[in-house]
């Protein structure tokens, strides 16, 4: 595929922040006349909004194998429908969580195999990777703090265990070690110091 558009991912943990950076850089983009498409996983398409009630709200009735493939099948169908066309038409396309999440929570987080997760993703992906992954960085207490702010019903991630948690942070590290399309943000920031870090350095590569 020609791919003319600009791809990036915002990965991190739950509470990390990822959702509320994805729109703040998509206004401050927005103010460059920069064409922006802002999506998410799983949820970017009407498949994936209906796999996302069942993530994140049936979790005890799903086995780990099961959960990883629905998180592939809403990746298909968010690449098919969402994100090959709108990088065919140029755009920046910002998704809150890619192909990431699942090597963390899936393959470091529930013990998976990682190797397969990798090539199902790959698959699943059109063999296309992000031009650019922003991984907001935050231990659990914190994020767990952030959790429990809001004022909505937690999701089954939400309430996984603190050593769940553990994993999933190591793995977020171990994937993005050594990776020249990654650039770390420190969770801790203000929303505002986030989000012009991470304008900028779009700016700066696109």
């Amino acid at each position: 595929m020609n791919k003319p558009g600009y791809l990036i991912a915002i990965e991190g943990i739950d509470g990390s922040g990822k959702s509320t950076l994805a729109h703040e850089i998509k206004k401050s983009l927005a103010r460059q006349n920069r064409e922006i498409l802002l999506t998410q996983e799983p949820g970017g398409t009407e498949l994936g909004s209906k796999l996302r009630v069942l993530l994140h709200e049936e979790k005890k009735h799903i086995c780990d194998q099961a959960e990883y493939l629905l998180f592939a099948t809403d990746r298909s169908q968010h690449f098919e429908q969402v994100v090959i066309p709108a990088l065919e038409q140029n755009k920046i396309v910002i998704s809150d969580r890619l192909a990431d999440s699942s090597l963390a929570y899936q393959g470091y987080g529930r013990g998976l195999d990682i190797l397969m997760i990798k090539q199902i993703n790959q698959w699943a992906m059109r063999n296309i990777e992000p031009n650019l992954v922003f991984y907001i960085k935050l231990d659990f207490k914190t994020a767990l703090e952030r959790i429990m702010l809001r004022a909505q019903k937690l999701t089954s991630f939400e309430t996984e265990q603190e050593l769940f948690w553990e994993r999933v942070i190591k793995g977020f590290e171990a994937i993005f070690k050594n990776r020249d399309n990654v650039v770390t943000l420190n969770g801790t920031n203000s929303i505002e110091e986030l989000a012009k870090q991470a304008t900028q350095e779009i700016l700066n590569r696109v």
